[in-house]
């Protein structure tokens, strides 16, 4: 039984890239890879994602959410796993009983990973979060001295790393990127001087770790690259690394209609002529903006979304591909024989970025992993 027999619209996730994107970022940095997969895998299925990433050679991850980590976990990921923002406090104990690190960046933080880890007797790993210019989260430099001097005094509580989150890795200008290293190498080398310093120290996103091999340390942090997706226009996309994803949905009916036909709600699109209309079963309910200028493929063609977006449905015009029957297979974003759309293209077209174009993928869409 094939997928349009199945669903209405699902994905299609490659894990063989996956694991050959995580080789390519092994093989080209001397640091260790932390695979991120928040955000159910930036929308490819955090779990396969992770045990794919991990036989190309992962040996960390990287999650936003308490959850996120503890489904790792259940799920047989037994590496390190890293919490990368806030946790709160009713959360420190399940994710230390389960070896979690978890990041920091104030004293009531761990004061309270300490009285987590004495409740279950495990030590709580730690990072601290430095804040080199993002304006998010994190420690100011200055006081990450003392931070960290809280922390080894502390009973049951280690600092296993420090870290800091570059705000323009990706832009054009390399400055900043370069401003916020400095801030942290001194910020580093002062927690050196103390004796202070942890085993791991980390600041490239993927941006920085495509272009900026300064910026690598002990272990880089790769998302969106990870996915084989760009990270911006001003970083150059190895080669070695492919896209993993193909949203895809199937023609539901097809019909052709008069001149001066209203399609979908509220009549934004009316035929000029007859004309092949279709329908497909996805909308934005499945995070298929309701955008104008949408376009899928069809019979390897690109052809237009007509008419708004519905919910659960939205239309295309096939007067280009007349050989189109009910049943056919339709893709979002993919390729179709020698056509393609891209998660970059879809992002122009929606004023976005290609991380919200696949992070947007609802969760009733199916997932198909192979």
């Amino acid at each position: 039984m094939n997928s349009a027999e199945q669903h209405a619209t699902w994905v299609e996730i490659d894990l063989a890239a996956i694991e050959a994107n995580a080789a390519w970022f092994v093989r080209h940095s001397p640091a260790r890879l932390m695979a991120v997969v928040k955000a159910n895998g930036y929308g490819h299925g955090a779990l396969s994602v992770a045990r794919r990433a991990r036989q190309g050679g992962a040996s960390w991850f990287g999650v936003a959410r308490a959850e996120e980590a503890l489904e790792l976990r259940r799920g047989g990921i037994l590496e390190p796993i890293l919490c990368l923002g806030h946790v709160p406090a009713a959360q420190f104990e399940p994710l230390i009983a389960q070896a979690i690190s978890l990041t920091v960046w104030e004293s009531d933080q761990v004061q309270c990973a300490a009285a987590a880890a004495q409740a279950c007797g495990q030590a709580a790993r730690l990072h601290m979060k430095v804040d080199t210019g993002m304006g998010r989260i994190g420690i100011p430099p200055e006081q990450a001295v003392e931070m960290a001097r809280r922390i080894a005094s502390t009973p049951k509580v280690a600092l296993e790393g420090v870290f800091t989150h570059f705000a323009k890795a990706d832009a054009k200008d390399p400055t900043w990127t370069e401003t916020q290293l400095q801030s942290f190498e001194d910020t580093v080398a002062s927690l050196a001087a103390g004796g202070l310093r942890p085993s791991l120290v980390h600041a490239a996103n993927s941006a920085a770790t495509l272009r900026a091999p300064a910026t690598h340390l002990d272990l880089v942090r790769v998302g969106i690259a990870l996915y084989g997706l760009r990270t911006s226009v001003y970083v150059e996309q190895p080669d070695g690394l492919r896209p993993a994803l193909q949203w895809k949905t199937q023609l539901s009916m097809l019909k052709t209609v008069p001149p001066g036909t209203g399609i979908s709600y509220n009549h934004r699109y009316v035929t000029t002529g007859h004309e092949r209309i279709g329908t497909i079963p996805v909308g934005y309910g499945d995070g298929f903006r309701r955008t104008r200028g949408n376009e899928v493929l069809v019979g390897g063609r690109r052809v237009p979304v007509v008419g708004s977006v519905c919910m659960d449905q939205c239309m295309i015009q096939l007067d280009s591909v007349p050989q189109a029957s009910v049943g056919e297979e339709v893709v979002l974003l993919g390729r179709q024989d020698a056509a393609h759309l891209t998660a970059e293209e879809i992002a122009e077209r929606w004023g976005t970025i290609n991380y919200e174009v696949v992070c947007g993928i609802g969760a009733r869409v199916p997932r198909l992993a192979a």
